[in-house]
């Protein structure tokens, strides 16, 4: 357990410096695209459009999902994986192609993958602010269960914190891991209830899908915005997923602490 313990430290002593970093990092990501960050709500919303149109319109014919119309149901799933998935596979490589840079310098090579969560954080709070808009002008009203998001955001930033500190470091170790890692992300948005309500499957098929974190994390967006479900009322789901997530923190806290003195060697 210390060596969780030391990664938060190391987190929460550099709060200051990650932030500003991050800051850095989102100001340069598009300050040579003529249109700048615009770019970061631009893709989104195209990405959205097809999904629309290719799922709504096209295989779902426009049926809504549990009296949800399917634009509404598909943007509660879609924006949260529009954070999750660039910040796993961004997260991943983050200790790998910057790792040159720090190996001389008295920071705490941890805090690469968090300025990244932080980094892309930014345009997933703007784009929720969109959705609740977009909801509201169809005839959603906010209700009291929005007051659960906070939880459901702190469960999506610890799960990311842990799964970018492990996979960062293997990825420095083992270079295949990020392209392997890339294609999985792509593959395993089609087992989410991201663009597909899985409610059809059987039970079993729906019992195995959900051993996946990031179907709590999916579906505890949509019981806050459409669903109205407190977080604490499926308590053994919820225990599973707190568990995992702190497994893998505990793990990728014993390799990261381990191995970082050698990440120079592999490069």
């Amino acid at each position: 357990m210390r060596f969780v313990l030391q990664i938060l430290k190391e987190q929460l002593s550099n709060l200051y410096l990650i932030f500003r970093l991050a800051s850095y990092d989102m100001k340069s990501k598009y300050q040579m695209h003529y249109l700048g960050v615009f770019w970061q709500f631009l893709n989104p919303a195209v990405q959205v459009l097809v999904y629309w149109v290719v799922f709504g319109l096209g295989i779902r014919a426009r049926n809504p999902v549990d009296g949800v119309p399917y634009l509404i149901w598909l943007l509660v799933g879609l924006i949260p994986w529009f954070f999750i998935s660039p910040t796993i596979v961004q997260g991943s490589n983050s200790i790998y192609s910057k790792v040159n840079l720090v190996s001389k310098m008295k920071f705490p090579v941890s805090l690469l993958p968090t300025i990244t969560i932080i980094s892309n954080s930014l345009n997933f709070l703007v784009l929720l602010a969109i959705m609740v808009l977009i909801m509201f002008l169809n005839g959603f009203v906010p209700t009291v269960f929005f007051f659960q998001l906070p939880y459901y955001l702190f469960c999506t930033f610890m799960f990311l914190l842990a799964i970018t500190l492990l996979f960062s470091t293997v990825s420095v170790i083992i270079r295949d891991f990020q392209n392997v890692l890339q294609s999985f992300m792509r593959m395993i948005m089609f087992l989410l209830p991201i663009l597909w309500d899985i409610n059809r499957l059987p039970d079993n098929i729906q019992k195995i899908l959900m051993l996946n974190p990031l179907y709590y994390l999916i579906e505890g967006f949509r019981n806050t915005f459409l669903y109205e479900t407190w977080f604490y009322e499926d308590i053994l789901y919820m225990s599973y997923f707190w568990f995992v997530t702190l497994l893998i923190l505990l793990i990728g806290s014993i390799l990261h602490l381990k191995l970082r003195s050698k990440f120079i060697d592999y490069l």
